[in-house]
């Protein structure tokens, strides 16, 4: 019975990145284990998934002792623990991660790459971000891109031998549930017009819907931008953008953004959202995404698998997770692109269009069930 380790940085980024696949492989004998920064969340997560976990601080900044305490104390749980394989996600978890189990020898080391930061750095943070990256290429037997731009830019870059580098599927680090989560026809009607009116979103209401961080790196600030001039060229339409996420402190958004979203009456800022994310799409009449950068953007199939059309952009993760024409279109990051793309959704049949082409798309590519079949063949 296989011991397998996954050292995460934050808890919010759990759930998008697993899901319930720690229950799924431990009904299938294996012992799941977890280390994440402390988190109030995270007792109760992992008692749900009924996986083993240690809260060990994983500081996402430059912190040289306190990164050191944490490879001595990952080096211990995998010793104590005598731990098989070693998985780490994000950046800083996975430095820590792979550095600690390449000091206690354990044979399989993989690292998921969910994006590249250093894309949207300059000068020697960028540099320091490359040499990291290249670093942890070094210490992992096997790195998982989350998206063919991202794996693509990975080579060409020269962040790692070719030959270790592989992909899941089509893409993403384990999919999303398609059948019992996210799909609009397991949606209680009673809850989500509770959600509605709580919100105080009239039926008639055009949603424009963001999920995720919020954040500089997010196009968070062209996005509030794009909305605000959608306001003033249709001042008689019922118009909300409803924002599901958190302020961060790390690339926080400038005090102006800030001050605009908790101001602006139309403007729904939701905070972390910890059960019941789908009845949030389900208010919503599209999605966008402006970002800067992605490793794969799991809210864009999360809207399109509750048969929402999507707004993306061309960069580096998001450009794979759309079909363009047929399940959402591009935009610029500018506030005037993402205006005109919004607008173009005013057309209920073709939002109807390309939901259905959505979900479909997400169905036969990214369900949670073909990737953890994936996952489990580098386990074995």
């Amino acid at each position: 019975m296989k011991n397998i380790l996954n050292v995460v940085s934050v808890f919010f980024s759990i759930p998008f990145f697993f899901g319930d696949q720690f229950m799924y492989f431990k009904r299938k004998g294996y012992n799941i284990h977890l280390i994440c920064s402390p988190s109030e969340y995270l007792d109760e997560y992992a008692n749900k998934q009924n996986v083993k976990y240690k809260e060990i601080a994983v500081n996402r900044s430059i912190s040289p002792i306190m990164d050191l305490l944490g490879i001595i104390k990952i080096c211990n749980y995998i010793k104590k623990n005598k731990i098989d394989i070693v998985v780490g996600h994000s950046p800083k978890g996975a430095l820590l991660s792979m550095t600690a189990a390449k000091i206690m020898c354990v044979p399989v080391r993989i690292y998921f790459r969910h994006g590249l930061v250093y894309t949207t750095q300059t000068g020697w943070f960028r540099k320091l971000l490359i040499y990291e990256e290249r670093l942890v290429s070094m210490f992992a037997t096997k790195i998982v891109c989350v998206s063919p731009s991202l794996s693509q830019f990975s080579i060409e870059e020269k962040l790692n031998p070719e030959s270790k580098q592989i992909m899941l599927g089509k893409g993403t680090c384990g999919g999303i549930d398609t059948v019992d989560k996210f799909n609009p026809e397991r949606i209680n009607i009673r809850e989500k017009e509770k959600l509605r009116k709580e919100n105080g979103i009239p039926e008639e209401a055009f949603v424009v819907g963001y999920s995720g961080r919020l954040v500089q790196d997010k196009g968070i600030t062209e996005l509030v931008n794009g909305f605000e001039l959608l306001q003033t060229k249709y001042p008689q339409k019922p118009l909300f953008l409803l924002l599901v996420g958190t302020f961060e402190e790390r690339d926080a958004l400038p005090e102006l953004i800030v001050d605009k979203i908790t101001k602006n009456i139309s403007i729904l800022y939701t905070g972390y959202i910890k059960n019941n994310i789908e009845l949030y799409y389900s208010l919503m009449s599209m999605l966008i995404l402006p970002s800067y950068r992605e490793g794969f953007p799991i809210s864009v199939i999360e809207a399109s698998a509750m048969c929402l059309p999507v707004l993306t952009t061309r960069s580096i993760g998001c450009v794979d997770s759309i079909i363009e024409g047929i399940t959402g279109y591009y935009v610029d990051i500018n506030p005037e692109s993402i205006c005109c793309g919004i607008e173009r959704y005013f057309d209920p049949e073709l939002r109807e269009k390309l939901g259905l082409a959505g979900r479909d798309f997400v169905v036969n590519n990214f369900d949670n069930m073909i990737l953890w079949d994936e996952i489990e063949k580098l386990y074995e």
